[in-house]
């Protein structure tokens, strides 16, 4: 009888799952929206109370997402007013929805690795995950990976869609 031989684990095939990349530490969302008079307007002295009572010791060790989900214009200094008392407590403050920050947090993880150990393999972008990653991931890594990796394919090692693969 032959040996069953597992042809993808011997293979000079790297796997990248981006998933790993993704950062589970809590984010909280602060919405302007919940600051304006009648949902329209921003009233700086009401707001500038809120923002003495307020505890921010509640954004202590995480990320948090700063936006405005009505239709308003929100003078800039009251975000800043907000990333000022965050700032020391928040892990990080990011202008944009909670899964804007994500995919940022990913992607600045994908920046720090070292990419050297894909040098001139042919590699497979993992496509399926218990976490979504958003699409701005998967294209900033090809980016990343475009100038040095042999080839790169997208899904799963044993069922792949070509993306690239490096002129000779």
């Amino acid at each position: 009888m032959d040996e069953i031989v597992n042809r993808v684990a011997n293979s000079p095939l790297r796997t990248i799952d981006l998933e790993e990349f993704y950062d589970e530490t809590e984010i909280a969302e602060f919405d302007m929206k919940e600051h304006l008079f009648q949902g329209l307007i921003l009233r700086e002295k009401d707001f500038r109370g809120f923002i003495k009572e307020h505890n921010w010791d509640d954004y202590q060790n995480k990320h948090v997402a700063l936006h405005c989900s009505a239709d308003a214009i929100v003078p800039t200094w009251a975000y800043m007013l907000v990333s000022s008392k965050l700032n020391g407590k928040a892990k990080t403050i990011h202008f944009g929805k909670s899964a804007d920050l994500q995919q940022r947090l990913m992607i600045d993880r994908l920046h720090s690795m070292d990419l050297s150990k894909f040098q001139d393999k042919p590699i497979v972008i993992k496509g399926c995950s218990k976490f979504e990653v958003p699409i701005g991931v998967y294209t900033e890594a090809t980016k990343l990976l475009t100038p040095i990796v042999k080839s790169i394919m997208y899904g799963e090692p044993c069922s792949t869609v070509p993306i690239y693969k490096k002129p000779r």
